[in-house]
């Protein structure tokens, strides 16, 4: 059967150490400048929510000159109510400054709250000259890539005039004088074509010279 072990971590009971002796002093500073009962219970509440709020800000959302403010403001109201009640502050008889500044603690510390809740983080600005991964991605690309030779401008080849023999031309003159006697009228190349036997190209080559 599995049995988890438990592992005491030095930092973790620190921590909870410093944590009980601050709400302690907290409660005891709070109590000694008149505020008895429940209320003396909440000041050590606000002033560790405040702190850790600020904590939570600067981690999340950067280093805001808002969070250090009031991350500074809870960590000197903690250290002070350690201070004060070590002995270095008649807690029987409170000054009135301390008096004044737990009385003011609830309303400063909501306004701190609020403005850590509700004030956005500044995104960062990008720099002028990045480029989209996508877009670098194809600009390297397309950079690598040897440029496309240019196409030659095709030559226009004259049309290939077949050659005719000297006895092929006699020879359709002739048939082109005896078609003017029997018609009356010159032989036109598909008649000549067509008496020679020659395809059309060869036909209109003879005729070409006939004319």
């Amino acid at each position: 059967m599995f049995r988890p072990s438990i592992r005491p971590d030095a930092v973790l009971v620190q921590a909870v150490i410093a944590g009980a002796l601050s709400f302690a002093h907290l409660h005891d500073l709070a109590a000694a400048a008149g505020q008895t009962g429940w209320k003396a219970w909440a000041y050590p509440i606000s002033v560790d929510l405040l702190l850790v709020a600020a904590w939570r800000r600067l981690r999340g959302g950067g280093r805001s000159r808002l969070a250090w403010c009031w991350f500074l403001i809870a960590l000197v109201a903690s250290l002070g109510a350690n201070v004060a009640t070590a002995g270095f502050l008649d807690l029987a008889n409170p000054p009135a400054w301390l008096r004044f500044s737990v009385a003011g603690w609830p309303a400063l510390a909501f306004l701190g709250g609020t403005l850590l809740a509700h004030t956005p983080t500044p995104a960062p600005a990008a720099p002028a000259d990045s480029v989209p991964a996508d877009d670098l991605g194809l600009e390297l690309v397309e950079r690598d890539q040897p440029p496309a030779p240019e196409a030659a401008p095709a030559l226009l080849a004259p049309p290939s005039v077949p050659s005719v023999p000297p006895a092929l031309v006699e020879h359709a003159r002739k048939v082109a004088d005896d078609h003017r006697t029997r018609t009356g009228s010159e032989i036109d190349p598909d008649t000549l074509r067509a008496r020679l036997g020659v395809p059309a190209p060869m036909a209109d080559a003879i005729a070409a010279q006939l004319a």
